[in-house]
């Protein structure tokens, strides 16, 4: 990670191919870049100290509340507050900015699993 420079967000997506482990592109104030790559169904969860928000980069995404689904394409973007339940798919493979603090785990109030990524990873 460069510091200053600017990131082109194509090669860095490029550079994994995994699903649901989220590599950080950048930090800032506390705060995670973080670039996944997501496809199916990640679990229930919530984050009680952290607001989360996810940009869509490429393809289509959905975040499940209990009472609703908002479907997200290239462009857009949500954020989901602190302490409400969530789950994010897609049907297909979809690229996707999370921006978060950096002690935040994925997985939030989920028990571990192999969802569950490591803290930290770089791209």
């Amino acid at each position: 990670m460069n510091e200053g420079s600017a990131i082109d967000l194509a090669w860095k997506f490029a550079g994994f191919s995994d699903h649901w482990r989220p590599r950080v592109a950048a930090r800032l104030n506390g705060q995670d870049v973080r670039l996944v790559k997501v496809k199916g169904v990640f679990p229930w969860h919530s984050h009680a100290e952290a607001d989360e928000m996810f940009l869509v980069w490429k393809g289509r995404f959905r975040v499940e509340f209990r009472d609703r689904i908002e479907t997200l394409e290239p462009g857009q973007f949500i954020v989901v507050p602190r302490g409400v339940e969530h789950r994010t798919g897609a049907d297909e493979e979809a690229e996707v900015l999370i921006f978060e603090p950096s002690d935040v785990i994925n997985t939030g109030d989920a028990p571990a699993s192999a969802f569950t990524a490591p803290q930290g990873q770089m791209i």
